[in-house]
């Protein structure tokens, strides 16, 4: 890996009108989606603690998944994150060790998410 820094991002789908199988599928779907951007890693979220409502499967959270990537090439993936338009999906951003956490649902939430995600990883 490089010496550049490295942003992680979180990021669980949150349709309550999927079941634990099409939210895996859809989550299968959309990891792979990020493999093909040029990340460091990207993976299931493995479960340590299972949040209040989330779903395990296999050792993994339902429904989420991180990547990691150099700074220079997260806004990549924050684009491709604008093209999610009408799901609803949660962001944790990681940089140097400061996180936020944003929710959205829609395009419209789904922008205003993405331009504070930028914001924040600008402003570290």
């Amino acid at each position: 890996m490089s010496s550049e820094s490295h942003v992680k991002f979180t990021i669980t789908l949150a349709n309550p009108d999927l079941d634990a199988e099409e939210q895996e599928r859809e989550t299968r779907n959309l990891l792979r989606d990020i493999n093909d951007l040029d990340v460091e890693s990207a993976g299931f979220v493995e479960v340590t603690e299972i949040p209040e409502g989330a779903k395990s499967v296999g050792g993994f959270l339902v429904g989420a998944l991180q990547a990691e990537v150099t700074i220079s090439n997260c806004y990549k993936l924050l684009a491709w994150l604008g093209g999610l338009g009408n799901k609803s999906i949660e962001l944790e951003v990681e940089v140097n060790g400061k996180k936020v956490k944003v929710k959205a649902n829609g395009q419209k939430e789904l922008t205003a998410a993405l331009e504070l995600a930028q914001k924040f990883i600008a402003g570290n």
